[in-house]
């Protein structure tokens, strides 16, 4: 990254609006904040991913039992 990384400040009392180059505790901050977030999305997928596929099996053993599809998705729903 060649530029600065910079922060936007408006005072609302005045009207100005500056923009300031971030620290480098701020740019810091940022990267972990991204990472944080990269984090939370894997986890989420991760549930989604084992939520989709409890589902899956559980149609698959009610399919065992012979449910049909139209039961199995009366039930689902």
């Amino acid at each position: 990254m060649s530029e600065q990384p910079t922060k936007i400040v408006h005072d609302c009392s005045t009207g100005e609006t500056k923009v300031i180059p971030l620290t480098a505790e701020e740019i810091e901050q940022m990267a972990v904040n991204a990472q944080i977030v990269a984090i939370e999305k894997a986890e989420r997928e991760t549930a989604e991913a084992a939520k989709a596929d409890a589902k899956l099996s559980a149609q698959a053993k009610l399919a065992a039992l012979g449910l049909t599809g139209e039961e199995i998705a009366a039930l689902s729903n």
